[in-house]
């Protein structure tokens, strides 16, 4: 029985062109830049979700130590996830309610402040002059005189008012709730995710993330919040000092804006300006206030929050600016908060999961 003989001749690979490379690469940055349009278009419209969520994670980040050393004392994981809750809850209720009666008080004021910013700015009478001068020109240019004319429903505004309670009410409700769980799971969920990494240096990677993660921002976040607590005495008493109305407020505002990095405080200086322009004439006494803020913003920006932070925790303010005009853009005050927490993560992500090597 005869067999027929098989050859094998060796096959050579047809070497790609450089165009082909090109198309290779070029399809796998189209697939990337396709995926992160569809996160972002994911995370603007779950924002009545994901972002009383992310809020809620970075909060309970920021409380895992102390929720890790009421644990030590016996006290059960989901006990001590509703002590950090109720404790959060009770510091939210009270500086509402110390906030309330000067709130109140200067909503009151609020159409005599507004009647004096028009009588100030009316003091510019021949810059207005000129704007609508130049409006009416291009007005006529165009052929669109009523372009320019903005008209205010006061039937939509009134729905939109209604219509604002229940969401923030609802927003609140799933940030304590994201607080809550977090903090009650937060070990489980760090034993799920390493039990599923198939290699020694895998779940080594992941539990030093995990560690760089809560540890850095939860140090930033306490470091910086008694950093802007010492900033809003200093505001309440510097401005009680000169005279300022309701010094406490403005503390409180000042701890606040604070949080949200270059935006909060140029909101906080255009504020005291505001006031300032509606109470006083002199212009000396206009920029007292908002020269007491911005003074010692400076010394806390630059000295005390950088030497406390440490160049550990210091960050490429390109970088931070562009992650708050990100953030801000997609979920408004809350990314604002979250811009540094989330490029803290990316930090250890990258030290990590992605080690670069030298």
């Amino acid at each position: 029985m005869k067999y027929a003989s098989l050859e094998l001749r060796p096959v050579r690979l047809r070497h790609r062109s450089n165009f082909e490379s090109v198309l290779a690469v070029s399809a796998q940055v189209a697939q990337l830049v396709l995926a992160a349009i569809a996160v972002v278009v994911a995370l603007d419209y779950g924002e009545v979700i994901l972002a009383p969520i992310f809020l809620g994670i970075c909060i309970g980040l920021m409380f895992s130590p102390l929720a890790s050393h009421i644990e030590r004392h016996g006290m059960p994981t989901w006990l001590s996830a509703l002590v950090i809750v109720l404790t959060f809850l009770i510091l939210i209720l009270l500086i509402g309610m110390g906030l309330s009666v000067p709130l109140a008080a200067w909503i009151d004021r609020a159409p005599a402040i507004w009647e004096s910013l028009r009588l100030q700015v009316a003091d510019w009478k021949s810059l207005l002059d000129s704007v609508q001068g130049l409006q009416k020109q291009l007005s006529d240019a165009m052929g669109q005189a009523s372009a320019l004319t903005v008209k205010v429903d006061d039937a939509s505004a009134v729905q939109s008012v209604v219509s604002l309670g229940p969401m923030i009410v609802a927003e609140l409700l799933i940030f304590l709730a994201s607080v809550y769980f977090f903090v009650a799971t937060r070990d489980r969920f760090r034993v799920a995710v390493l039990s599923m990494c198939f290699t020694r240096r895998m779940r080594w990677r992941f539990a030093h993330f995990f560690r760089d993660v809560e540890v850095l921002i939860s140090r930033y976040l306490a470091t910086i919040t008694v950093i802007n607590i010492g900033l809003g005495i200093a505001v309440t008493l510097a401005l009680w000092a000169v005279g300022m109305p309701s010094p406490l407020l403005w503390g409180v505002l000042a701890i606040l804006l604070n949080f949200v990095i270059y935006i909060g405080p140029a909101l906080m200086t255009l504020i005291l300006l505001s006031v300032s322009l509606a109470l006083h004439h002199n212009m000396f006494n206009v920029l007292l206030a908002p020269g007491i803020y911005l003074a010692l913003h400076a010394v806390e920006s630059n000295f005390i929050t950088h030497q406390i932070l440490g160049a550990r925790m210091t960050m490429n303010p390109f970088a931070v600016f562009l992650a708050l005009a990100f953030w801000i853009w997609l979920w408004g005050p809350i990314g604002g908060f979250i811009a540094v927490p989330s490029l803290l993560v990316l930090y250890a992500l990258a030290r990590n999961i992605i080690p670069i090597k030298a």
